[in-house]
């Protein structure tokens, strides 16, 4: 075969590493936008934050300071750099179809932190592991016995429970100590397990949660007849009292429906997840990105929180540096890192614009939410903001992940307001989240003696205008871990 050389005319789309900047930006979360913006600082010496009482971002007026600074202190520098608001904007104009590229999520930069600050130094909270191993530590036992107490609190998991086997503790024992001759029994493993049971929280290092009600039951100072039929009920009766089948207790044990009502009142009482009374996670703060209220007029409006990122600014000396006709090395250094500064704060600046106008569509679409609640939550998609401020769904997506609102209701993530909808009797449209919210109205007000079937409360929905399934309520139900009608089932 010939080989030959062809000429071929076509279109192609380039993505250029501004694009991909603004694109990374965009999706960040306000807690990543912070670890990327003091990464950009610390690697980027013409970039600076500026300190301001108020936290706003102003980079139009900071940039034109600085053009008209570099031209009065130095004659030689490139007056060819002008770093003018409306440059930039030509430079890089909001691209509303940056999904088209495909560009996926990386999540936080992995090196956006230094490995002496990956570990918080700030915490003063115990771990349930502490907590027990601090209470065996105060106690005088064998160096035997403290061993197996160690291996039955590894074994513990978050709710409290022992989750090993008496006999795979004694296994246990034989590898932590590697001395045959130092064999244990399954009595003495059992002993320091009772030693246990008795620690703080009541009900810790059970191996169930029968065990676990029982053994807070009998740690009940005054102990009296009911207290007593609470642990008969718990110990005879615990499957029919799981599944709600209180007939058949007052059946079996004799008793009438007062006594069990008493009885129940004792057991509710109770922890079954003892563990979780001792925080092992660290709390973890909601920074919103947008706050939205309502005017003297009665119009809600949408405002940025600059307060989630510095002011940010060239560093004018540094900028001053750069000379026309110099071709060296460091002059080429400030160049390019000037260039990307100019980028970095442009990209910030699409991105709030992008966000801003996206939460304002919302708001505008959920004024009932806003109003009324969630009852009044209209149905929204994401082709719905996309088509009003004329830009790709996946761009949307972005935006809203991540990305939390500040309302008179309550801090919301921007992707909560996305719903889909069911038909109604009329014609029309419900929210899914609005009908959720009626089904938690339902539900808080029915008899709790007699709570409401799926298809009961499918009725009820239907009597309101609402055309929803049986398996629609049961799925949306289970949305809100709300267990079925038998579940729910209460004498008190």
């Amino acid at each position: 075969m010939k080989q030959s050389l062809q000429l071929k005319i076509g279109q192609s789309l380039t993505m250029t590493p501004q694009l991909q900047q603004a694109i990374k930006l965009l999706q960040l979360s306000s807690l990543d936008l912070q670890s990327e913006i003091q990464e950009t600082l610390d690697s980027n010496p013409l970039l600076e934050a500026e300190a301001n009482e108020d936290g706003q971002l102003n980079q139009t007026e900071s940039l034109d300071n600085q053009s008209e600074q570099r031209t009065d202190n130095n004659d030689e520098s490139d007056t060819s750099e002008k770093l003018q608001d409306n440059q930039l904007s030509d430079e890089l104009s909001t691209d509303s179809q940056w999904e088209d590229w495909g560009y996926v999520s990386q999540g936080p930069s992995s090196n956006s932190h230094n490995d002496e600050y990956t570990e918080y130094q700030g915490e003063t909270s115990e771990s349930l592991r502490d907590q027990l191993q601090w209470q065996i530590d105060m106690m005088n036992i064998s160096d035997i016995d403290r061993t197996i107490a160690t291996i039955l609190i590894d074994a513990i998991d978050e709710r409290g429970f022992v989750q090993a086997d008496i006999n795979d503790v004694v296994e246990m024992f034989v590898d932590e100590i590697d001395d045959p001759e130092n064999c244990i029994e399954v009595e003495e493993v059992e002993a320091v397990l009772h030693l246990l049971q008795s620690f703080e929280p009541a009900g810790i290092a059970a191996r169930n949660i029968q065990e676990c009600l029982l053994i807070q039951l009998k740690r009940i100072k005054e102990q009296t007849s009911i207290t007593e039929l609470a642990q008969l009920i718990i110990q005879q009766q615990f499957d029919e009292l799981s599944s709600r089948n209180y007939r058949q207790i007052t059946r079996q044990l004799g008793i009438n429906e007062n006594q069990l009502k008493e009885a129940l009142v004792v057991i509710q009482s109770l922890d079954p997840r003892p563990g979780n009374q001792i925080n092992q996670n660290t709390a973890q703060y909601i920074t919103p990105d947008v706050f939205v209220s309502k005017d003297t007029k009665g119009i809600w409006c949408v405002e940025l929180n600059n307060g989630c990122t510095p002011k940010l600014k060239i560093n004018n000396d540094y900028a001053a540096l750069i000379k026309r006709a110099d071709n060296s090395a460091d002059n080429v250094f400030l160049k390019n890192n000037l260039q990307e500064a100019k980028w970095f704060i442009k990209s910030l600046q699409s991105r709030n614009e992008t966000l801003l106008k996206v939460a304002a569509c919302i708001v505008n679409k959920q004024v009932g939410f806003l109003e009324y609640g969630e009852e009044a939550m209209k149905p929204l998609v994401l082709n719905d903001i996309a088509e009003e401020v004329e830009m790709h769904e996946s761009t949307i997506s972005r935006v809203t992940t991540q990305k939390y609102m500040w309302t008179p209701r309550g801090i919301f993530e921007l992707k909560y307001f996305f719903s889909s909808h069911v038909g109604t009797t009329t014609g029309g449209e419900a929210s899914s989240t609005a009908i959720r919210a009626v089904l938690k109205k339902l539900i808080s007000a029915e008899n709790q003696a007699k709570p409401l079937s799926d298809s009961k409360l499918a009725n009820l929905l239907k009597d309101q205008g609402i055309k929803v399934a049986r398996r629609t309520v049961a799925k949306y139900r289970e949305a809100m871990s709300i267990p079925p009608s038998n579940e729910r089932k209460k004498l008190i």
